[in-house]
């Protein structure tokens, strides 16, 4: 090759012809296409078509070498398709072992080689659409019939699969829903790997025919317009919960499980093994406390007069371990779950509904099995005598907290107890603050699911509700007393004890949420574990959380061991507890975390709906100082939040919140205080 040849090279755009420049080592410097742009490509990407004849000056464009390339000459040289198959069959005949020559190709399917024709041709051999012959190594072959075959079948395919993904990127951009039955394979594979990756189940969305089809339907490749797209198509619920998919909760109770809890229903009225030895306490007047739309009604409290005038505290706690046996399958599915899970819209049980809410709970009026931990309270709080037993109950008043709270207030002379129950456990309360207890009471918003709607559900400190707080704590602690002089293996709840601000600094800041921040600020986390702990905030030597059997199944595990150790048997061991408790933990934060995850969701439905207000609120900490983040309480809905605060705010400061941004599809909240 030297300067003034005519070659052809394939461009970005296709094949494409040029002229020679310059070359320079094994470079070539090209006047490339019909406006002659500049362009430097290695020699060995080059065709070469023609050389110019000798002229003083190579020309600068195809339109002015001697051949008279313009697109029209070109257009006329093509080759016509009946002389190219009568060339192909010619050649397929007796194909020559090295091809022929581009000069030969030009004169056997267009009669000459002139420059003009041999472009063209070398064109036409360059087209994909085009399957007679092959180019290679600057010489023509014509392809077998059977290479034609496979090629007229790859190329159908190719047409029914671009068919097939135009009609795919429609259903997408239409965004209208969709019926999973009817999707071919490819397409249930696409609307698969979005589902996971609006679940996040997978981290990016990495097809490219599915990142094609989202461009299509103007779909960004993120969590939250996915999720949107979905809800579009029919295939995400507006609420769906990613972190809820296809975990434990999600899955239901399977049809063994459900006849097992079936049996158990119909056998709770029998007679067992065990219950003759049941104390009766069908005679105290029990009461239940719970919110008005509780179903497992796990706890109640009595008062049995003394001779001599004294009073003993009862506190009863349910006995799903009389009908569920360690080990049997709803034992199992309980420990698969580790606790009932509680959502805005209500809870997703530990147990079958129907066991949980029936001879589970202490029901009205009904002869149940419980657990009751009887305690007389020496005149400072502390416990002078204790004792745990397994007993029959006949609860006799359910109770909500507000009608809790009007007998305390009123105290009739025909219904004393729960008056003079809030009296002895305000003196225990008050023992345990004399030993750093700390109390934090304040009103709790709570958002609540309501068909599609959501609703702000405020929770305020009461009487009853501290006196029921009190009883469960109280219980608490004499069961780990209990345990710990035993040597009794127990999933004891502790935490460390925490260094808090000088009181002269609490006394600074407002009563209330500013105060209770900086005191959350400064504690440690809470943990459970099968060795004796102390817990800094409950003031408690010792403590174990065993008044929830229905709903966490570390409380039915406490159930049993004190059965083990009070009837005979056989507990748990330190080292068997600590693994029983390595295996719940996992399952317990995810837990967990699903409620914050959908509490998070619900709040962010929540301010959609109120995007336009403004709220009051107080500043209670900063969180990052260096992006103006900080922790708010917005007094009216009762909650704290994290919001972009002016950088002078300082702790009681008063604030007013906006919505800036929000979408509760993508996990997207921003406040703005001012």
């Amino acid at each position: 090759m030297q300067p003034g040849d005519l070659v052809g090279l394939i461009g970005s755009k296709g094949p494409e012809l040029a002229l020679i420049e310059a070359i320079q080592g094994s470079r070539a410097r090209l006047k490339a296409g019909w406006d002659g742009r500049s362009q430097s490509l290695p020699m060995r990407q080059l065709d070469l078509l023609a050389s110019l004849p000798g002229l003083q000056e190579p020309p600068d464009r195809l339109d002015q070498t001697p051949w008279q390339l313009v697109p029209a000459a070109l257009a006329a040289a093509a080759p016509g398709r009946r002389d190219l198959g009568a060339a192909w069959l010619l050649l397929v005949e007796d194909p020559p072992d090295e091809g022929v020559s581009l000069e030969e190709f030009s004169e056997l399917v267009a009669g000459s080689d002139a420059p003009a024709t041999r472009a063209a041709c070398w064109c036409w051999l360059q087209q994909g659409e085009q399957h007679l012959f092959r180019w290679r190594q600057g010489r023509v072959h014509p392809r077998s019939l059977r290479d034609l075959r496979q090629l007229r079948h790859d190329r159908h395919r190719q047409v029914l699969e671009e068919r097939r993904l135009q009609h795919w990127y429609g259903l997408l951009s239409r965004r209208t829903p969709l019926n999973p039955a009817k999707l071919d394979p490819a397409q249930s594979r696409h609307l698969q790997q979005l589902l996971a990756f609006a679940a996040g189940e997978i981290e990016e969305i990495t097809d490219p025919e599915l990142r094609r089809g989202l461009q299509a339907a103007h779909c960004a490749a993120e969590p939250g317009p996915v999720r949107r797209l979905l809800v579009d198509l029919g295939q995400w619920l507006p609420h769906a919960l990613p972190s809820l998919r296809s975990s434990v909760w999600d899955q239901g109770f399977e049809p063994a499980l459900l006849a097992e809890a079936e049996r158990l229903l119909a056998q709770a009225g029998e007679e067992l093994p065990g219950d003759e030895s049941r104390r009766d306490l069908t005679g105290l007047r029990s009461y239940t406390l719970d919110d008005a739309d509780t179903e497992e009604i796990d706890d109640a409290v009595a008062l049995e007069p003394l001779d001599g005038g004294g009073l003993r505290l009862w506190v009863h706690i349910a006995d799903p371990g009389r009908l569920v046996a360690s080990g049997s399958p709803l034992d199992l599915e309980a420990r698969r779950r580790g606790s009932s899970l509680y959502l805005a819209s209500g809870v997703v049980p530990m147990f079958p509904l129907a066991l949980a809410v029936g001879p589970f709970s202490l029901r009205q009026g009904q002869r149940c099995a419980a657990w009751s931990c009887a305690v007389e309270l020496a005149a400072d709080g502390s416990v002078e005598r204790h004792e745990l037993v397994r007993s029959w109950i006949r609860p006799t008043y359910r109770l909500t907290y507000g009608d809790g709270d009007a007998l305390i207030d009123l105290a009739p002379p025909e219904e004393p107890d729960l008056a003079q129950l809030q009296d002895l456990l305000d003196r225990r309360r008050r023992w345990r603050h004399a030993r750093g207890a700390l109390s934090m009471e304040q009103s709790e918003g709570r958002i609540r699911r309501q068909g599609d709607e959501a609703a702000l559900e405020i929770t305020d400190p009461s009487a009853a509700r501290a006196l029921v707080a009190e009883a469960m704590i109280l219980t608490g602690s004499v069961v780990a007393s209990h345990a710990a002089d035993r040597g009794l293996a127990m999933p004891f709840r502790g935490q460390p004890t925490s260094e808090l601000p000088p009181q002269s600094e609490l006394e600074a800041l407002p009563e209330g949420p500013v105060r209770h921040a900086a005191l959350r600020r400064c504690l440690s986390r809470g943990s459970t574990s099968a060795s004796v702990s102390s817990h800094f905030s409950l003031g408690l030597p010792a403590y174990v959380q065993a008044t929830s059997p229905i709903r966490r199944y570390a409380d039915l595990v406490a159930q049993r061991q004190l059965a083990a150790s009070l009837g005979g048997g056989e507990p748990l061991e330190a080292s068997e507890m600590a693994e029983l408790l390595e295996q719940l933990d996992p399952v317990i934060r995810e837990g967990i975390q699903i409620s914050r995850e959908d509490q998070r969701h619900w709040q962010q439905v929540w301010f959609e709906q109120h995007r336009d207000e403004r709220w009051a609120a107080v500043f209670l900490r900063w969180l990052r100082p260096q992006d103006r983040l900080a922790l708010v309480h917005l007094e009216a809905l009762a909650m704290d939040q994290a919001v972009r605060a002016p950088e002078s705010s300082q702790p009681g400061d008063a604030l007013t919140v906006q919505v800036q941004q929000v979408d509760s599809l993508s996990d997207l909240l921003r406040l703005d205080a001012r």
